[in-house]
């Protein structure tokens, strides 16, 4: 895990010296999250060849229905970005919703993957899964509070 936490301290900060432009930028960030973020639950999992075999398809069903919903979040802060300058109330109104509608879409779809998890090993590596997945979430959440300015009151 903490190679994990290195790696990404990495690419969010040296990505954006290679990136053409703000998606390359989040593709770039992206496929390297990604590859770094397997490698670390491979590592915190500590599977069996048995359990790897029923897991890792299930880990990439759920990572590409995560990336689609991650997308939308994604599409939503770049909305946030575009509008940072003009930003009305009834714009606010909307990203908020949408961000709710996200979190909600997420929460969802970690019930009911977690339900998956659970038929194919026990509930403490489940368990040990998510947490896993919590603790990389929260450093990419940590990375954008950073980067992503607070509203400003419009006057």
């Amino acid at each position: 895990m903490k190679k994990l936490i290195i790696g990404i301290a990495f690419v969010l900060i040296t990505t954006g010296l290679f990136a053409q432009n703000t998606n390359d930028y989040m593709e770039v960030t992206r496929e390297v999250i990604k590859t770094e973020k397997k490698a670390a639950i491979a590592e915190a999992m500590q599977l069996t060849d048995q359990e790897s075999s029923v897991f890792w398809p299930l880990y990439n069903e759920y990572n590409n229905k995560m990336y689609t919903v991650n997308t939308k979040l994604y599409n939503t802060i770049k909305d946030y970005a575009d509008n940072f300058d003009k930003m009305t109330d009834e714009k606010a109104t909307s990203i908020w919703t949408e961000v709710m509608k996200i979190d909600s879409e997420l929460m969802k779809l970690k019930k009911s993957y977690f339900k998956k998890f659970v038929k194919i090993m026990p509930a403490t590596k489940a368990v040990r899964y998510f947490q896993a997945e919590n603790k990389i979430k929260s450093l990419v959440d940590a990375r954008l509070a950073l980067e992503i300015p607070l509203f400003e009151e419009m006057k």
